[in-house]
């Protein structure tokens, strides 16, 4: 029996009271890290032949164009330099590392309640991407995104609940420089919000001033390495199979900093990937082993996530087709191979093709974010506000996100058999000695709130009381609740003392 059930004496006026109180974490109908996994695209016998073909690309293929320090690490560690230059893994040595690897990956908030455990299928939404576009719904427009853009963005996603961390969604366009541009990145995203952070870096010489930004805000290199808040969204390869050496020396920087990295491989299905969606994962995950490699060569055990991101592609056009059902076969394929190797895992869901957040952004939406949370993605990537194929991120869709993901995840945690749910003696005394119906049945009540996901924004009402309040519009709504979250001083501001000092030491872009 649920503790918060209301009583029945206290009336509707109590039972509301009661609704709107938050419920203990334990009560809530869904929270972060939920146990994903029961929708397995692939049959067993399938996954092993995946892994055995990713096995046989690394050992007859490799991966070409590892930058110096790369080769140094990987051949130390038992990979070979073939005459072609190509860096060639055997099979062994890929067991190795798998045997090996980092399986107890936590990735910490600023705010220790938002710390997420990566393991098994327990399943995470959050944003991504590097969209260079702001939509702006209510003109129906693009406008480059700026550094404003991406702390609301943050400070947006910090108050919701099914966002769980924000990797950096926007480019700030207006700031030319790339060593500024990245660490106000890091800046505008960690001082929206307390969450998980995930950010890119371009260029290895960018990442010591974030590093240096990063340690004033933990308190020191010890508090920073004791809980690294920020991880590097890493393009280690650039399909298909080759090294790219800048951001492979940016991950080498970053693991010996301490900072998680993501090893991401984002091969696109029919141009840089295999067109066959088997193909297509054999390949991101023939990468992303190669790159798990290369992280336990530079350090042992060091914290990755393995970030199989293939993309799908409309072969008529060519254009991106990442709101597609063989989007969502892709990414819960790969969520599969992630479970098979037990090993903390990302991929892209819940991104969509269309410019605005309408109808097909809906539906793409909720497609690859259901199908990636039922395989148990540990970290579901672009979840929420990102469309035009990645081009174009939109706040109020951030919003709205948040309710799709939260139907989503109501779909993971999945249906409860127990004594209790089964129900037969509520049957028998509603049917035998009660008044036929189970509205206002104390277990009706009692359950209303820890069973059911209740959307902010999706209009249950019907036609009339609907015209009656004045047939209020989606998008409307979605925007005023978005004005009145920029209007109030973040909760995750840093202390104004900090804030100063780190002014005064970098060249800061967000007004203060």
């Amino acid at each position: 029996m649920n503790d918060q059930s209301p009583s029945r004496s206290g009336g509707r006026a109590a039972r509301r009271a009661a609704r709107a109180a938050a419920l203990p974490d334990h009560l809530r109908p869904i929270r972060p890290g939920m146990e994903g996994g029961r929708y397995n695209p692939l049959t067993d016998a399938e996954v092993l032949r995946i892994h055995h073909a990713a096995l046989d690309a690394l050992e007859r293929i490799g991966l070409a164009d590892a930058p110096p320090s790369g080769v140094a690490y990987l051949t130390a560690a038992g990979a070979i330099q073939g005459d072609d230059g190509r860096i060639r893994f055997p099979r062994a040595l890929v067991e190795d590392t798998l045997a090996n690897a980092n399986r107890t990956l936590v990735l910490h908030g600023r705010d220790p309640a938002h710390d997420l455990h990566l393991s098994g299928g327990r399943v995470h939404y959050g944003t991504a991407g590097a969209a260079v576009h702001v939509v702006e719904p209510d003109g129906e427009t693009y406008r480059e995104s700026g550094v404003q853009d991406l702390h609301d963005a943050a400070r947006i996603a910090d108050q919701l609940d099914n966002i769980h961390f924000v990797q950096r969604p926007m480019v700030c366009r207006d700031i030319p420089d790339t060593m500024e541009m990245e660490y106000n990145s890091v800046f505008a995203c960690v001082s929206g919000t307390t969450k998980h952070v995930g950010t890119s870096f371009s260029e290895p010489s960018c990442v010591g001033p974030a590093i240096e930004m990063l340690h004033m805000i933990a308190g020191g290199e010890d508090a920073w390495r004791a809980r690294p808040f920020v991880s590097n969204s890493n393009c280690f390869v650039v399909p298909p199979m080759k090294f790219a050496p800048e951001s492979c020396e940016v991950m080498e920087a970053c693991i010996l900093h301490g900072m998680p990295v993501l090893l991401l491989s984002a091969g696109m299905s029919g141009a840089t990937a295999p067109s066959t969606i088997a193909g297509a994962i054999v390949q991101a995950t023939a990468e992303c082993l190669a790159g798990l490699v290369y992280v336990n060569a530079v350090k042992p055990g060091a914290p990755a996530i393995f970030g199989t991101w293939p993309f799908g592609l409309d072969l008529r056009t060519g254009a991106m087709s990442i709101g597609s059902g063989e989007q969502a076969l892709l990414t819960a394929g790969c969520g599969q191979m992630h479970r098979f190797y037990d090993l903390p895992g990302g991929a892209a869901g819940g991104a969509s093709d269309s410019k605005l957040p309408d109808m097909q952004a809906g539906w793409e939406q909720m497609c690859s974010n259901l199908t990636a949370g039922l395989s148990g993605v540990n970290m579901v990537y672009e979840a929420a506000g990102m469309h035009a194929s990645l081009l174009g991120f939109c706040l109020e869709s951030l919003i709205l996100g948040d309710d799709i993901i939260g139907q989503a995840m109501r779909c993971v945690r999945g249906i409860e058999v127990t004594d209790e749910t089964l129900a037969v003696d509520q049957i028998a005394d509603v049917c035998l000695s009660g008044v036929g119906h189970y509205l206002g049945t104390d277990q009706t009540l009692s359950r209303m709130q820890s069973d059911c996901v209740y959307p902010t924004f999706g209009d249950r009402t019907s036609p009339k009381e609907w015209a009656e309040l004045g047939k209020p519009a989606l998008l409307a709504r979605v925007a005023a609740r978005k004005d009145e979250i920029l209007a109030q001083r973040p909760k995750a501001a840093l202390d104004p003392a900090l804030d100063a000092e780190i002014r005064a030491r970098f060249n800061i872009h967000l007004p203060a």
